[in-house]
């Protein structure tokens, strides 16, 4: 009974901490609107982050239990990590939102090539209009990067000090199942979230603002910077 409710804890927890943390979906929202990810590329960014999510918090916990370092120490590592990983959703979601603003006040153009009923291939250059909206150069490949760096460095709270330590008094194995249940449920409850949501977002007529997805997508992310340097 107490390792079902060990486990039946961990994903409670799991589940919790990610519906209320914003962070855990709102940016793979924004960003999949802003640069028009496909469902796979919107499933494989968001699995990925959540991966390096919960796999640091519990790669820190398992050394922590090998090394005896007590709770507490963990404790404020996980809150350095936190306090560091609010500083870059911040710094993220700041510069992105002012690269957007300004794609959006420069209306960039670019050229692509175009043949025609076998004529030869000649050239035109057109705004990023509503459109015909769409990301260019390295940015894109760069974007992913940058969140799976700030989930490495964002911690799973509950995990260290509420799952992994008392399912040491059951044995290792009990505290591996406890990790895994956690790990498991968080980034199924990430990765639901931010289809139904997607899923929502899409109902609404948002095509005139398309021209600002980056700028809007920045927003959220540096709102949602701020709403974890502020502990909400």
């Amino acid at each position: 009974m107490e390792n079902n409710a060990i486990l039946i804890t961990a994903a409670s927890l799991g589940f919790i901490h990610t519906v209320l943390g914003p962070d855990h979906y709102v940016p793979f929202i924004a960003l999949a609107k802003a640069r028009s990810w496909t469902r796979a590329r919107t499933a494989t960014v968001t699995f990925l982050c959540g991966l390096g999510h919960v796999g640091s918090s519990v790669l820190i916990g398992l050394g922590g239990i090998a090394l005896g370092t007590s709770v507490l120490k963990l404790q404020w590592l996980e809150g350095l990590r936190g306090d560091a990983a609010g500083w870059l959703l911040l710094s993220f979601g700041l510069a992105y939102m002012l690269w957007g603003i300004k794609k959006a006040i420069k209306g960039e153009k670019h050229s692509h090539f175009h043949s025609h009923d076998g004529d030869s291939p000649h050239s035109h250059e057109h705004p990023h209009e509503t459109e015909h909206a769409h990301v260019h150069g390295n940015t894109a490949s760069v974007t992913p990067w940058a969140l799976f760096i700030i989930f490495i460095f964002g911690p799973c709270e509950p995990l260290i000090p509420v799952l992994m330590y008392p399912a040491m008094k059951n044995g290792l194995g009990q505290a591996l199942a406890a990790a895994a249940v956690f790990s498991a449920v968080t980034i199924t409850t990430m990765m639901v979230t931010v289809f139904l949501l997607l899923r929502g977002v899409s109902l609404f007529p948002v095509e005139r603002m398309e021209r600002y997805a980056h700028a809007l997508a920045g927003f959220a992310i540096f709102t949602c910077g701020i709403a974890v340097k502020a502990g909400l």
